[in-house]
């Protein structure tokens, strides 16, 4: 791989006038040597996204659109891989803002350890009171558990990473992402990649800044659309599932369990939610050191949200969503030797 390959950065993007000036900004600041271009893969938005991104278009050469009627991730990124053109492909989202030499590191990490994706730590970062509380549960592991994603850890191969720097020929062997993941495509496609014998690596040098969801309606959607995911993801390979993804929908169960008794049998059945109630007001705590009085206050309400969001998706997903996904199962593509 030369020094400085040429880069396609690839963007889904559907409402994100809010942030997407600033996201594609990041990108054409990268302190990065080689080629690059922007390709932003436009769905159906309802605001000023398609607006903006024209004047992006018309303001600067190396940014490109392409269509994306279905309005789905993966269909997305599928659209933007396809019209792109050079060696090295990067994931980013139209919330997500790439620190300066983003690129430059992801490229030299390819290159030291022959990774087919790298990627590093969704650093949530607010604007206001309650997008700080949201970032601090997202960074904390009484919100996330041990996800070294939100929350870092130490270099090395990872089950998956946060969006993605990849090699091209990765991509196209595994022929991109399954569009029927509209959550969780990232996980599908990187464990094809670890299933053919690629290698997946996390790295902490590597920080996105990530904008929260600006209200508990948003939050809770978007967690219980992740629990839905995650679920069909455990019931497509048996094998991914674990402790921390089950703590969510345990904690659903059992806090109902005890509202119901307290309500019916014995008050005695409601120290479970208050004990819950009462673990994250403490664990709130040291998650929002540092944060305005406000921004403290409202931490408690967004970790309850993206626990009991994400236990009540995961407990709810449907079994014909899985059968449906499963039956379009892509099977790993292993590079073939002459």
């Amino acid at each position: 791989m030369n020094a400085t390959p040429p880069v396609s950065v690839i963007m889904p993007v559907l409402n994100e006038e809010r942030h997407l000036r600033n996201s594609v900004r990041h990108i054409l600041e990268q302190e990065y040597d080689g080629e690059m271009e922007v390709v932003l893969a436009l769905g159906p938005s309802t605001d000023r996204t398609d607006e903006i991104a024209a004047e992006l278009v018309r303001e600067d050469p190396r940014v490109h659109t392409v269509p994306n009627p279905a309005g789905r991730t993966p269909a997305a990124l599928n659209a933007a891989i396809k019209a792109s053109r050079h060696p090295i492909v990067v994931r980013v989202d139209g919330h997500g803002m790439l620190s300066a030499n983003y690129i430059a590191t992801a490229v030299r990490l390819l290159e030291e350890t022959g990774a087919q994706n790298v990627g590093g730590i969704m650093h949530a970062e607010g604007e206001n009171d309650w997008e700080h509380a949201v970032a601090a549960a997202m960074t904390s592991k009484v919100g996330v558990g041990n996800a070294a994603f939100h929350t870092g850890g130490t270099a090395g191969p990872a089950e998956t990473v946060y969006l993605g720097v990849f090699r091209r020929e990765a991509l196209e062997q595994q022929g991109g992402y399954n569009e029927e993941f509209i959550r969780a495509q990232d996980w599908e496609l990187n464990f094809r990649i670890r299933e053919a014998g690629g290698l997946v690596w996390f790295s902490p040098e590597l920080k996105v800044q990530y904008r929260p969801r600006p209200s508990v309606r948003a939050l809770a959607k978007q967690y219980k659309d992740y629990g839905r995911w995650r679920h069909v993801v455990a019931r497509f390979h048996e094998g991914s599932i674990n402790l921390r993804y089950l703590a969510p929908p345990t904690a659903v169960c059992v806090i109902a369990a005890g509202i119901v008794a307290g309500a019916a049998l014995t008050p005695w059945g409601f120290i479970v939610p208050g004990g819950y109630l009462a673990a994250i007001a403490a664990g709130s705590l040291p998650a929002g050191k540092g944060l305005p009085l406000k921004a403290r206050l409202q931490i408690p309400v967004a970790l309850a949200t993206m626990h009991m969001s994400w236990g009540y998706g995961f407990l709810t997903s449907p079994r014909a969503l899985a059968k449906k996904v499963i039956a379009s199962r892509r099977p790993a593509v292993r590079a073939t030797t002459v």
